[in-house]
C-alpha cells in the first residue's frame, strides 16, 4: 500500500494571508487522495486578530493538521521601519523551527507551499529536497508586476516615491502610476524595499506559483505569465490557476450563534438597492473623512450598510463613539435608510444578499473576490499595502468597478461619495457594471466547480507531486 502524500501549506501571518491557504487546504482536500498540514508560525506576543485568525485555522477542518512553529520573543520585539517588517522577521526566525518540523516527516512531504513573504523558506525547502511552491494570496495582475519589479528596479531613473503619477508598464496589466505601487516598494535603498526586492527577485525559484484568481478574471495577466513575458530570457515556474479561493462564510452568525442583527435589516430592503461600505480588519479614516463619508452618503438619498472604526488617529480607544463622530443628526436624519455599525459587519453574508447594490471596498482581494463571487459592482477605495494595484486591475482591466477619486489624496469629498454611489446605483454606466460583475459570478462559479478551469488546474498540481 502506497503512503498518503503529504502537502505542507506555510501561510505568512495576517488575515488576508491566513485565510486564502485555509481555503487552499480546503480545496485540496475536495480533491482527496493528499494529506494537508498548515505550519503557522506562532509569535509568543500576538494581538487579538491575529491570536482568532489562528484559533479560527485550527478548527477550519477536522482532516486538516495545524502544526505551530514557535519563535524566540526577540525576533519581534524590537523597533521596525514599517509595519511588515516584524512579520517578515517573524517569518525568517522561524526557520529552525520549520526545518526540524519538516525534516521529522521526509521523505513524506511531497511539496512545501509557502506564501509570497514567505521566500526564506525556499532555503529550507532545498536542504531537504523538498519541491517548494509559491501561494500568491492576491491577484494574477500583482504577481505579473511583481515579477517584473527587479527589472524595474534597476532601470528606473529614481526611487517610485519620486516618480509620483509617472506611469510604469509591466507586461500583461495596464499602466500602473509610480503612486499605486504598494509603500513597501517606494524606496529599493530602505529596510523593507530591500528585503522586499530580495524576496522578489527569488520567486522564479519555485517550482510552481498557485495563484488565487480564476481564469475569465485576469486572462490577460495569466497569459503574459504563462508566456514568459514578465520574466524574458528566463524561466518561469509553472502557473496553477486555483481560485477564487474564498471563506465560505458560514451562515452570519455571531459568536453567540444568533444571526447577525443587520441581515435581518437587510431582508426588509428591496432588491440591489443597499450600498455596503467595509474595508477590511485594519481599514480605519480620520474623523474629517468619515463626516464627509456621511454627508456624501446622505446626499446621495440611497440606503446604505457602513461598518465604522474608530478614527485612524484613535484606534486605541475600542467600540466608536457613531454619535460623536459623524455629523450631528446624521444617525436620526437616515434612520431606516441606513444602518452603521461598530467595527465590524458579516462581508461575505452581506455581499451575497440580494439587497446589495454597490460595495465600497478598500480592495483587499479576497474582498475583491468575494464581490466578483456576489455579482456585486465595486468603488474602490484603496487603503495600504497592494490595493492601489488591486484599484488598477478591478477598474480598468476586469471593469467590475469604479474608482473613488481622491482616494490619494488628504480627504475624499461628500461630492465625490455622492457621485460615484449615483453613478453605480442609478446611471447606464452602473447598469453595465452590473451586467459584467453577473458575468464574473456566472464564472467564478464555473471555475471551482469540478471540473472547471481552477478545480482542473488544482488537480494537474496535485498529480505532478512526486515527479521527477
Amino acid at each position: 500500500m502506497t503512503q498518503e502524500k503529504t502537502v505542507v501549506l506555510y501561510p505568512s501571518l495576517g488575515v488576508g494571508h491566513l485565510n486564502p491557504m485555509a481555503q487552499l487546504a480546503k480545496a485540496i482536500l475536495r480533491h482527496g487522495s493528499v494529506a494537508v498540514t498548515i505550519a503557522v508560525v506562532d509569535p509568543p506576543e500576538k494581538h487579538a486578530v491575529l491570536a482568532a485568525a489562528l484559533a479560527r485555522l485550527a478548527a477550519v477542518s477536522p482532516s486538516i493538521t495545524v502544526h505551530l512553529l514557535p519563535i524566540p520573543p526577540c525576533a519581534t520585539s524590537k523597533q521596525h521601519s514599517h509595519p511588515i517588517m516584524p512579520i517578515l522577521d517573524a517569518l525568517r526566525a522561524a526557520n529552525p523551527a520549520l526545518r526540524a518540523f519538516l525534516a521529522a516527516r521526509v521523505p513524506a512531504v511531497a511539496a512545501l507551499v509557502v506564501d509570497m513573504f514567505c521566500t526564506d523558506a525556499l532555503d529550507v525547502a532545498a536542504e531537504l529536497a523538498i519541491p517548494a511552491h509559491f501561494f500568491y494570496p492576491s491577484a494574477a495582475g500583482d504577481l505579473a508586476v511583481y515579477l517584473q519589479v527587479p527589472d524595474l528596479c534597476r532601470a528606473a531613473p529614481s526611487p517610485l516615491r519620486d516618480m509620483g503619477k509617472a506611469a510604469l508598464n509591466f507586461a500583461g496589466v495596464p499602466a500602473v502610476r509610480a503612486l499605486d505601487m504598494p509603500d513597501t516598494m517606494h524606496d529599493w535603498e530602505s529596510d523593507v524595499g530591500s528585503v522586499r526586492l530580495r524576496q522578489l527577485a527569488r520567486m522564479p525559484e519555485a517550482a510552481g506559483i498557485l495563484v488565487n484568481s480564476f481564469e475569465w478574471l485576469e486572462s490577460r495577466a495569466l497569459e503574459a505569465l504563462r508566456g514568459g513575458h514578465c520574466l524574458p530570457g528566463r524561466s518561469t515556474p509553472k502557473i496553477y490557476c486555483v481560485g477564487p479561493l474564498v471563506d465560505g462564510g458560514g451562515s452570519g452568525t455571531e459568536g453567540n450563534g444568533e444571526r447577525h442583527a443587520c441581515l435581518a435589516w437587510m431582508d426588509g430592503q428591496p432588491r440591489q438597492s443597499v450600498v455596503f461600505l467595509c474595508f477590511g480588519s485594519l481599514g480605519a479614516f480620520s474623523a474629517a473623512q468619515l463626516k464627509e463619508t456621511a454627508r456624501g452618503l446622505e446626499r446621495s438619498g440611497h440606503r446604505f450598510l457602513w461598518a465604522v472604526r474608530s478614527p485612524s488617529e484613535d484606534q486605541d480607544s475600542g467600540e466608536p463613539d457613531l454619535e460623536a463622530l459623524l455629523p450631528d443628526g446624521f444617525l436620526e436624519r437616515t434612520r431606516g435608510r441606513g444602518l452603521v455599525l461598530k467595527n465590524w459587519a458579516p462581508q461575505t453574508q452581506v455581499l451575497r444578499h440580494e439587497a446589495v447594490g454597490a460595495f465600497v471596498t478598500h480592495c483587499g482581494w479576497n474582498s475583491v473576490l468575494e464581490a466578483a463571487m456576489s455579482g456585486v459592482p465595486m468603488i474602490c477605495w484603496p487603503l495600504y499595502a497592494e490595493q492601489r494595484l488591486n484599484k488598477v486591475h478591478v477598474v480598468e482591466e476586469m471593469k467590475v468597478g469604479v474608482v473613488m477619486e481622491g482616494y490619494d489624496e488628504e480627504l475624499v469629498t461628500a461630492d465625490e461619495v455622492e457621485a460615484k454611489v449615483r453613478l453605480v446605483m442609478e446611471s447606464e454606466e452602473g447598469k453595465k457594471l452590473r451586467e459584467r460583475t453577473a458575468t464574473a459570478k456566472e464564472m467564478a462559479a464555473d471555475a471551482i466547480k469540478q471540473g472547471g478551469s481552477s478545480y482542473v488546474e488544482l488537480g494537474e498540481f496535485l498529480k505532478g507531486l512526486g515527479r521527477k
